[in-house]
């Protein structure tokens, strides 16, 4: 019964055959991709930091091959990963001072001027008090590090009326000047909302609303922001609680921006040389990396996780990356 039905089926099975190499398997191809739909991709590019696990050890070489990009599950295509160096260097940094602070952090301003001075001759330098909810340019972006540097003043020790670090840091990202450089703030502050804080946000898991709202921007602008805790002025900045809650504001933002953050408990540091050395290697160890993804219908954040197999090191960078519409 088998024999005959294969027998009864071979003219069917012949002339499907002869159907099929009437087609070239080239033209079978094009038919297929023309009802499968293309899905587009854009460049997008960030700023990486290579950190050694071990800060007494060298930053172990990393290579394109070696970065994963992923998405969720899955993993995007790595297109460029340059070293910012040499004629890829370009480097905007913007100082970044609390007028709330006390005094006293005038002391840290003979390291913060060797600072300012040691970076490469190209890299434009900035400088800028937080006051009123905005930002008071004392020193706009020039390769002139030491006028730079003169620009640094003792705070006023007062934070205005509307004094709140976070819209001040967002006045300034929106003011920044376009060019292809590296966006990096050193941001000098106790963290404390002044404006949104006082008895209805105690707790320590209060923290300023208006983080989230600055790490967006930095994010979708591709600003790199790095804070120092110093101590402020005034009864908030006595209260536990609210040292707290500033504290675990920079470091959010830091965190989500791909920024270094710095404090040593609830006191003043007896030097910030320590944090600015740290600072140096992170500027000296960044990286462009470029990736390609999909865009969506509008613009929007693209959430990443950057990895590599390579051992002693990490890729530090800012959670999201803006990818523009298609």
């Amino acid at each position: 019964m088998r024999k005959n039905y294969l027998i009864k089926k071979l003219p069917l099975l012949l002339a499907a055959l002869t159907l099929l190499g009437a087609f070239p398997v080239q033209a079978q191809e094009k038919a297929i991709a023309a009802t499968t739909p293309v899905q587009t991709t854009v460049p997008v590019q960030m700023t990486v930091t290579l950190r050694a696990l071990d800060d007494n050890k060298r930053v172990p070489e990393v290579t394109k091959e070696d970065v994963v990009v992923r998405q969720g599950n899955k993993r995007l295509q790595v297109t460029g990963w340059t070293p910012a160096r040499d004629g890829r260097a370009g480097l905007d940094l913007f100082i970044l001072i609390d007028d709330a602070a006390d005094h006293s952090v005038a002391s840290q301003f003979d390291d913060l001027r060797s600072f300012i001075n040691s970076q490469e001759p190209n890299a434009l330098v900035g400088v800028g008090y937080m006051r009123n909810g905005t930002v008071q340019i004392a020193q706009n972006f020039t390769t002139d590090h030491e006028q730079a540097a003169k620009a640094l003043r003792i705070p006023f020790a007062s934070s205005g009326a509307y004094g709140n670090p976070y819209l001040s840091v967002i006045d300034l990202m929106k003011r920044w000047p376009a060019d292809a450089n590296r966006r990096q703030v050193v941001m000098i502050t106790d963290g404390i909302d002044r404006f949104r804080g006082g008895p209805k946000h105690r707790g320590l898991s209060n923290i300023s609303p208006d983080v989230d709202s600055a790490s967006q921007v930095a994010q979708r602008t591709g600003t790199t922001i790095h804070t120092i805790f110093t101590r402020g002025v005034g009864r908030l900045a006595n209260n536990y609680w609210e040292i707290t809650n500033g504290q675990n504001g920079i470091a959010m933002l830091s965190e989500q921006t791909g920024g270094e953050s710095f404090y040593l408990g609830t006191q003043n540091a007896v030097s910030f040389k320590p944090y600015l050395d740290t600072l140096q290697r992170t500027l000296d160890n960044q990286y462009l990396l470029e990736f390609h993804a999909a865009p969506g219908t509008k613009p929007a954040p693209l959430y990443v996780k950057l990895s590599t197999e390579v051992a002693g090191v990490e890729l530090n960078s800012a959670d999201s990356v803006w990818v523009n519409a298609k």
